[in-house]
């Protein structure tokens, strides 16, 4: 393999640290996942090493210099997706977003949220453009989250009056009966990922005012029945446990000037019957091409958690194809 070196050279020497990290802690990570050498220089960075290793650090470095230069968080799981990102042919344009589109990320209030993968931006694309989105795949993959940071980025700009985050309360081990507290005490458990990203995405008094407003309303599928939810984003989480009549009924609920996400994964169904009891599959059998749906599917490779995690996932459920 042809072997090449290159120097990169940053304008803005203050953005050095942080691009470095503490103890260079980021440019070796680049170089033990890229098997590069990486030699500090001033303000330069040398690097040395297979050639197609070296373009791709590139890349990396410096994408890692304009996130830090547009103000944006750089830790150790975005530099990993970056370097994951760094081998799809289209790393520009996951990147950089098209012209003739709207640009890849997500507005907050608290942060600016861009794709971590190739599906991440498809997906992100997707959230935008179709009315009911099917968003499959393992955990760790961003379904739910980067729903959820939409759903307030819309709900900021008032394109949408509401914001409904709901999923199955599915007993896993334990009865809800034996839970203390009323029926929010006994559920607010099952939808605590839900709550987690909406306080990542929002001041926490925002989130609280809302949720007193109803502006912001998280509650079992159950609580669904006989509504019409208009001008709402509304995100199902863990679909998979739903089944195909609570499927069937959450879909009709959709209204005018709404958005709605099912986010789930297949292959982990709690409910009784298994896979063929899932609304989720059903669904997607039946919906999937049917004009102003989209369907995403996530793969372990998209996982954008710790590295460990896409390892799991693969072993538990095998390689992906």
């Amino acid at each position: 393999m042809r072997r090449a070196q290159l120097d990169l050279t940053f304008d803005n020497q203050s953005l050095l640290g942080a691009l470095f990290g503490q103890f260079d802690a980021n440019i070796v990570q680049v170089e033990n996942r890229l098997g590069v050498f990486i030699a500090a220089r001033g303000n330069a960075l040398h690097i040395e090493g297979p050639e197609d290793s070296v373009a791709r650090a590139r890349d990396v470095l410096n994408e890692m210099y304009d996130r830090l230069a547009m103000g944006q968080d750089l830790d150790q799981g975005a530099i990993e997706s970056l370097i994951a990102m760094s081998n799809e042919p289209t790393l520009d344009g996951i990147m950089d977003g098209k012209p003739e589109g709207p640009p890849i990320m997500i507005r907050t209030r608290r942060k600016t949220i861009v794709p971590r993968s190739a599906m991440q931006a498809t997906y992100m694309r997707s959230l935008v453009r179709d009315d009911i989105i099917f968003a499959l795949g393992p955990a760790g993959t961003g379904k739910t989250y980067l729903a959820v940071a939409q759903a307030v980025a819309q709900l900021i700009t008032g394109s949408v009056q509401r914001l409904i985050l709901s999923r199955p309360a599915v007993e896993a081990g334990e009865k809800l009966g034996f839970l203390p507290g009323d029926m929010k005490d006994k559920v607010d458990p099952y939808l605590r990922p839900l709550y987690d990203a909406l306080y990542d995405c929002m001041p926490p008094e925002q989130v609280e005012r809302r949720l007193a407003s109803g502006e912001i309303e998280i509650a079992p599928i159950a609580f669904m029945r006989g509504r019409t939810l208009a001008d709402a984003f509304v995100i199902l989480d863990e679909a998979q446990n739903t089944t195909r009549e609570q499927m069937k009924m959450f879909l009709t609920r959709f209204g005018q000037n709404s958005r709605m996400v099912v986010c789930g994964d297949p292959r982990q169904v709690d409910i009784p019957g298994g896979d063929r009891m899932s609304g989720l599959a059903d669904a997607v059998e039946k919906l999937e091409g049917v004009e102003g749906f989209g369907t995403i599917r996530f793969t372990a490779a998209d996982v954008v958690r710790h590295p460990i995690v896409g390892r799991i996932v693969e072993a538990y459920e095998g390689p992906t194809v």
